[in-house]
């Protein structure tokens, strides 16, 4: 998959086949959207391109914005869909001021497009009246004009709930990582550098591997929780250390079950299974480690 940051004069596009969203979190939803543009570029012998942003409109206008995924993150996922292009274009320069009219005719001027794909409630374009001016209204509206099929993705549910990125944070940010994972169709993670901290983690047997929490992803509670790193069980607590340290930056603290190898400096991804426990203070260092023996059990 190649990824482009604007529309480059070196390539040429024909017949391409498009799917249209933000896709934070490319969730099993997002995933119907683009296995859809992708489907249709296989049998139709062309190319798939996903169009989406660096930064979610909501951020450039000023609202508080959490991702689920990084950038990074995102693209990853996106080429495992057999993607051929992904285009993440700056939200801030003249396409925020383009109606969703305009928008659509930059999109079939570049890609002459034979199909586009979205979710069903996919909106584009400046707002008129408080709505916004680009939506699966307007995609149908043109497809006989401009020559492209247009195909509007139905809602996913799961357990009896729409599946959504807003409805993924809420999960986590309560710490239901389970339902969260369901609905993303794999674990959430986050990823940092692995940094130097108290080290008494080793000193009490369970070394761990500290890094900051990402800046923009969505928070999840203070906790213990079940995860792997490298393929191998983890637990991992998200807080302050209260017992030990009570920092003044939270950090993730990642004990990697039959694992004694000096990663520091290293990057790592931490994926999250389940929430074990809240935070807690213990009246002891013995008391954190039988605590700790227990998490471990539990994972």
């Amino acid at each position: 998959m190649k990824i482009l940051n604007e529309f480059s004069k070196d390539i040429e596009f024909k017949n391409a086949s498009l799917a249209l969203g933000f896709f934070d979190g490319v969730h099993t939803g997002h995933r119907a959207v683009i296995k859809s543009a992708v489907q249709f570029a296989k049998m139709n012998n062309t190319k798939s391109a996903v169009i989406t942003f660096q930064r979610h409109p909501q951020e450039i206008f000023g609202g508080n914005c959490k991702y689920i995924n990084t950038r990074e993150q995102r693209a990853k996922l996106i080429s495992e869909l057999d993607v051929d292009y992904l285009f993440e274009l700056d939200f801030t320069s003249k396409l925020s001021q383009k109606t969703g009219e305009e928008y659509l005719k930059m999109l079939i001027e570049y890609f002459k497009p034979k199909y586009i794909s979205t979710g069903f409630n996919h909106t584009f374009g400046i707002k008129h009246n408080g709505i916004q001016s680009g939506n699966p209204e307007l995609l149908e509206h043109y497809q006989a004009e401009y020559g492209y099929k247009y195909t509007q993705i139905p809602p996913q549910t799961m357990d009896n709930e729409v599946i959504s990125s807003s409805k993924i944070k809420s999960y986590l940010s309560i710490g239901e990582i389970e339902k969260a994972n369901k609905m993303l169709g794999y674990e959430f993670s986050i990823n940092g550098t692995v940094i130097h901290g108290n080290h008494i983690g080793r000193t009490i047997g369970f070394p761990t591997a500290n890094i900051k929490y990402p800046q923009n992803i969505i928070e999840i509670p203070y906790g213990a929780y079940s995860t792997t790193i490298f393929n191998k069980k983890a637990v991992t607590n998200y807080g302050k250390k209260p017992t030990i340290g009570n920092d003044i930056e939270p950090v993730a603290e990642a004990h990697i079950l039959n694992f004694d190898k000096d990663i520091y400096n290293t990057n790592i991804e931490i994926k999250f299974i389940k929430k074990i426990r809240e935070e807690q203070k213990f009246n002891s260092v013995e008391e954190l480690k039988e605590q700790i023996n227990k998490d471990i059990e539990e994972c």
